[in-house]
């Protein structure tokens, strides 16, 4: 402990600094970063004949190390501290005649202007920049204006440092407003035992004379595990993409020393665009018994079922772990808009970066398995590209679930994990498989004929719920063929309006939905149509049904909201807020009948929000049921405006298995998964 310094302002003082190294003594010290780690990044940006000048050199062999090794021999160390000299002139001064030590204070230099064509330093800014008080950042200043009047035009100063956050910005800022190129590079690992968790990084600036005005800054990034460095638009960036590393590199830290208590998400991304190419969530398992060969597991979850609760939620994913009979096990979900060759490309790809999350007591030279459903990525194609003002940027996209299915998904490019909405694609048009890479990213084919869907299918269980809950209406028993009036509001792909007009002979669905654009995708790619049973009306929910409350009221027999907010920063993405205060749901009983039923799609991951949301709820609606949706947020909410209305389980259970006798109709197809008790089973009076 006597060899630290009591406050960080001595890390500035030569008293200091001549203490450590007498009582260091001879032993090197090294601040970071070894010879062999720091070699390849040095030898782009030092040539053989540069005259090279390290700033605080101290007893670093990183000197010796580069003169012995041919990198360069023209070599003058400064250091303030006295005692530190002259170690190094005894330990260099016969073995090495063309490098020298000075005693020297690199704030005021003897050289003089344009005297270097490299100025080296490992370690000095960050002892130097040891906070942003006033006086610390005038002395960077002062050091780098030293550091720019002696090296020459088209000269680097390397700085090795740990990246300090403001100690990054500082340099940055300084030397890119003086016109010079600035790079950082990630060093790479040698994968021994280091003094630091934190990785280590050099910046290069290379010296160009400013020009007057406004030029544009150049900014880069280099990481370890690529050569060429990739452009960033500004210092926040920058320092941001640094921090990514960091934060990266102490987490593999964290999992090589102890089990992971939560699942850990990780972005890996693609080396040429910068954007997200894997998303990786680290799962242990302690009650996994331990043996010889189920340590450590990688699991490639299939294109396009990463959604699935059992790949997309927390819960669904420690089951995989238990399930797998893995202690740690690391879920690889493959982005959209990212080319895949094959499993073995991508396990090429993917074996070292995983590796640094090995669990402690991984065996030395451990096989580690990489698992996959069916073994095959999967299929994902993506049909058709749009943006709208009110949804953003939206894909629709084609992929193969469990089994022989293949699914359709509309994605809101926002929320890319979401599926907005979902349908099943007929066997007779089986989905073609991205055998090639497309070698355009330009919309599918308007022109291109849409896949027969199965509207006999409702893949959301949400959905599924929903239709159940028109076993709650009023009346002897809830056929299909009784006259029915429907609000849906939200429209999607339109399979849950689509399902209740085909099913229910006599309904009459009204669907409202804000976005024209939904209409088109649900027309052209889900099959959707109108008729003389189903009508949209393009038009914001919350004025269409105000309109109507005003106009005619106790209209509908059942009113469903299925619509999703487009403010990601409420806790409650379906609905959005103003459709669930006290004003509007009064609104929504008045155009509903005594007897009818409210159906609300409920997404709240707020607690408090959600429990204000069932509040409001209950002093409009006085009978409040809800049905929480297995493995996902959703909660389904039936809403009725008498309490008379009240069904015991055994009743529900009764007209729901009437319902679907009657929905199964002979010649009729029907989804043999779906049963609408099921649906009922689990229903609560709130």
């Amino acid at each position: 402990m006597e060899l630290l310094p009591r406050s960080p302002g001595e890390f500035g003082s030569a008293r200091y600094w001549d203490r450590f190294f007498r009582q260091r003594g001879q032993r090197p010290f090294e601040w970071y970063g070894a010879f062999p780690e720091l070699c390849p990044v040095l030898h782009k940006y030092i040539r053989p004949r540069d005259k090279v000048l390290v700033v605080g050199c101290g007893n670093s062999e990183l000197s010796e190390q580069m003169y012995d090794t041919g990198t360069c021999e023209d070599i003058v160390n400064i250091d303030i501290s006295d005692a530190v000299i002259r170690q190094m002139q005894e330990r260099s001064g016969s073995k090495r005649p063309k490098m020298s030590y000075l005693v020297m204070d690199m704030f005021q230099m003897d050289f003089p202007d344009a005297e270097f064509q490299v100025v080296l330093d490992k370690g000095t800014l960050d002892a130097i920049l040891t906070d942003e008080e006033e006086a610390t950042l005038v002395k960077a200043d002062k050091m780098f204006a030293e550091i720019s009047r002696v090296l020459q035009v088209g000269g680097r100063y390397l700085c090795v440092s740990l990246a300090q956050a403001h100690v990054l910005k500082k340099a940055v800022e300084y030397f890119s407003q003086e016109g010079w190129v600035v790079r950082v590079h990630q060093v790479a690992s040698s994968g021994d035992k280091q003094q630091f968790v934190l990785p280590i990084f050099i910046y290069v600036m290379t010296k160009f004379r400013k020009i007057p005005g406004s030029a544009p800054q150049i900014l880069e990034i280099c990481p370890e595990e690529q050569q060429k460095p990739m452009r960033v638009e500004n210092t926040e960036q920058l320092v941001a993409a640094v921090r990514d590393r960091q934060h990266y590199a102490l987490l593999c830290s964290q999992l090589s020393r102890t089990p992971c208590g939560e699942q850990v998400p990780l972005d890996l991304c693609d080396r040429e665009s910068g954007r997200p190419r894997y998303t990786l969530h680290v799962v242990d398992s302690p009650s996994v018994k331990p043996s010889r060969n189920n340590h450590f597991a990688i699991f490639i979850i299939p294109q396009g079922r990463e959604t699935e609760w059992l790949f997309g939620m927390e819960e669904g994913r420690k089951q995989l772990a238990i399930s797998a009979g893995f202690r740690r096990l690391v879920t690889v979900a493959l982005h959209r808009e990212q080319h895949y060759e094959d499993m073995a490309g991508i396990q090429a790809e993917l074996s070292a970066k995983v590796m640094e999350l090995a669990p402690p007591g991984l065996p030395t030279r451990q096989q580690v398995p990489f698992l996959s459903m069916g073994g095959d990525i999967g299929v994902r194609a993506v049909r058709h590209r749009g943006s709208s003002p009110l949804s953003g940027e939206y894909i629709v996209e084609d992929v193969r679930g469990d089994g022989s299915c293949h699914f359709r998904r509309l994605i809101f490019l926002h929320s890319r994990n979401v599926v907005q909405s979902e349908a099943r694609l007929l066997p007779s048009l089986p989905l073609q498989g991205q055998k090639k890479r497309r070698k355009d990213k330009k919309k599918a084919n308007p022109a291109e004929p849409p896949a027969a869907i199965d509207k006999s299918y409702l893949c959301c269980e949400h959905h599924k719920a929903m239709v159940a809950g028109l076993c709650l209406l009023g009346g002897p028993d809830p056929l299909p063929g009784t006259p029915l009036a429907v609000l849906v509001v939200g429209l999607g792909g339109g399979s849950l309006p689509l399902f209740i007009h085909d099913y229910f002979s006599q309904a009459h669905v009204a669907v409202v939905e804000i976005d024209p654009s939904m209409l088109e995708v649900a027309v052209g790619w889900f099959g959707f149509s109108q008729g003389d049973r189903l009508q949209v009306h393009v038009s914001d929910g919350l004025d269409y049904v105000a309109k109507l409350a005003a106009e005619a009221p106790a209209q509908y027999d059942a009113i469903m909201f299925d619509v999703d907010s487009k403010d990601l920063t409420v806790g409650m993405s379906c609905p959005p807020p103003a459709f669930v205060e006290k004003a509007f749901l009064q609104k929504v009983k008045t155009i509903l009948k005594p007897e009818g039923v409210f159906v609300l799609n409920l997404v709240c991951r707020d607690a408090q929000l959600k429990e204000s949301v069932l509040a409001t709820l209950r002093e409009v609606f006085p009978l409040l049921y809800a049905r929480r949706i297995t493995g996902e947020v959703n909660e389904i909410l039936f809403c009725q405006p008498s309490p008379e209305a009240r069904w015991d389980a055994a009743e529900l259970g009764a007209r729901a298995q009437a319902l679907e006798g009657a929905l199964r109709q002979p010649g009729r197809p029907w989804d043999s998964s779906y049963v609408l008790a099921d649906m009922l089973q689990a229903i609560q009076i709130l």
